[in-house]
């Protein structure tokens, strides 16, 4: 008995199987093998067609099944992991009416600027959990405004996943958690938020129909199972979005734990049971795949831009030349905890959220000529970014977080102890290292959809914890104190 998910990336589309009984990945594979295309027309523009995504889901299948001899009708259920926020228009036939503006296209900024100062910033939090902003609400306000004959003639709006599933089933719908991150989400009625919807022009009839996240949402169809070579009638039973999915597959759903990525940007992920916001808007809160109307499972979404993408830039141009990653981090253990009074501020990746839209740039502070080395720049470095983290973190426990846990996947940063002791130093949270990845956890999420698995704990029994990280009680002042330079010196810049 397996299990089929998907992961439709900006980047590519991947696809895995996964034994439902021992919960391994039989097979994975991704298309294209370069980055696929982002149409980009004007500057801050991003666009992909959803077409491409198919055909890439297509080739991921076609891979995936050659490689394992898996049986199709062996395949018990179907999960859908996506990027986030995107904007897809079909019409009653189901015709993609224009290129999907995908998560990193900026034109809905002003859109939602406007929408929040005119409904009233406290009206949009206690609603929406978030301003307007720069989500797939603004992106149709967008099409409204300047495309008004592809406007005219939408009959259904979709998130990626939603179009994926729709591909697959022939059947329109989306869920809870994906209106909420596309700010169509009432949290504080539990509905579709009429009021913005009015505000902005939209009749609520271009919301598809509304399924639980863990269901049979659809089966697949006899023409979708001739193009992909699978099961007719298959079920689909799971879609995220790629954050909280990227949570589920760390099996994080409960209050107080948390899901952290740490690639080019970095990413904390943390479960909310309470229907909180931050006033000042510095995160987003979406609601958690497990979350219903009688249990409130929140996603806190903190991003950070310059993560990995500041620790390479260390290697490029401080590092000795030549250094490989893991030498690198051998040579930051060789400065103490707080690199002797060197901080490094990693806001050099463009307007952060959490600095509330402001972009600082990236600085180094307290460098001493005659005292440091490349070792307190390297180290600062890593610091520097997990301190970014805590100070989102921070945020998250003024909402009535309490963290405990950190679950990651083994990767990227987290590859690095110094960084991951760093974490736990600070945040006082236990970390979890594990093997998985967006498509095997949409395989599992479908598992759960299917009722193969009775609940999580059970989906995720089989998760390969590779490594546990408690906080050293010796370091812990130590951290604090490095930390609460760092901070001192980013709110000065801040406060200027």
């Amino acid at each position: 008995m397996y299990l089929l998910g998907y992961d439709i990336g900006s980047s590519s589309v991947k696809a895995s199987i996964v034994n439902a009984e021992t919960g391994k990945c039989v097979s994975s594979a991704f298309f294209p093998k370069s980055e696929a295309e982002i149409i980009a027309v004007k500057q801050g523009w991003a666009e992909q067609r959803p077409e491409q995504w198919w055909e890439h889901l297509k080739q991921s299948t076609a891979a995936v099944l050659a490689e394992s001899k898996v049986n199709p009708a062996d395949i018990k259920a179907i999960g859908i992991s996506y990027q986030m926020h995107g904007l897809v228009c079909i019409d009653r036939d189901h015709n993609v009416l224009r290129p999907a503006i995908i998560w990193c296209d900026s034109r809905g900024v002003p859109y939602g600027e406007k929408a929040f100062d005119e409904l009233g910033h406290e009206k949009c939090l206690s609603h929406l959990l978030n301003s307007p902003g720069n989500f797939t609400a603004t992106k149709l306000k967008w099409v409204k405004d300047n495309e008004p004959e592809v406007f005219d003639r939408i009959d259904k709006i979709m998130l990626p996943g939603d179009y994926i599933a729709m591909k697959l089933t022939d059947r329109v719908c989306t869920t809870v958690s994906g209106l909420s991150e596309g700010m169509f989400w009432d949290f504080k009625n539990g509905r579709i938020a009429d009021f913005l919807m009015e505000y902005l022009g939209f009749s609520s009839s271009i919301i598809p129909e509304i399924v639980p996240t863990f269901s049979v949402q659809g089966q697949v169809t006899a023409h979708a199972a001739a193009e992909l070579g699978l099961a007719e009638g298959t079920p689909v039973c799971y879609r995220a979005g790629d954050q909280p999915n990227n949570a589920l597959s760390l099996n994080v759903f409960n209050p107080g734990e948390i899901a952290s990525t740490a690639g080019t940007s970095g990413v904390v992920y943390g479960v909310n049971g309470e229907i909180n916001y931050d006033p000042k808007s510095r995160v987003n809160t979406f609601a958690h795949v497990n979350h219903t109307n009688e249990q409130t499972r929140l996603g806190i979404l903190l991003c950070i831009n310059g993560t990995g993408i500041l620790n390479s830039w260390v290697k490029r141009t401080v590092a000795p030349e030549g250094i490989s990653y893991p030498a690198m981090n051998d040579l930051a253990a060789q400065a103490p905890i707080g690199s002797e009074g060197v901080s490094i501020l990693p806001f050099g990746n463009g307007a952060e959220r959490v600095l509330q839209n402001r972009e600082i740039g990236s600085s180094i502070h307290g460098v001493n000529f005659l005292k440091h080395g490349k070792q307190h720049i390297v180290r600062a470095a890593q610091e520097g970014i997990v301190f970014s983290f805590q100070y989102g973190i921070e945020i998250m426990e003024q909402m009535g977080m309490d963290v405990k846990k950190i679950h990651a996947g083994h990767a990227n940063m987290f590859l690095s102890p110094l960084f991951r002791e760093t974490l736990a130093g600070v945040s006082g949270a236990t970390i979890e290292l594990f093997d998985t990845d967006g498509s095997v956890g949409a395989a599992k999420g479908a598992g759960i959809g299917a009722g193969i698995y009775k609940d999580n704990n059970e989906a995720f029994a089989t998760l390969d914890r590779i490594e546990v990280i408690e906080p050293k009680e010796a370091d812990r002042q130590a951290y604090r104190d490095a930390y609460g330079l760092w901070k001192q010196r980013l709110e000065t810049i801040l406060n200027k």
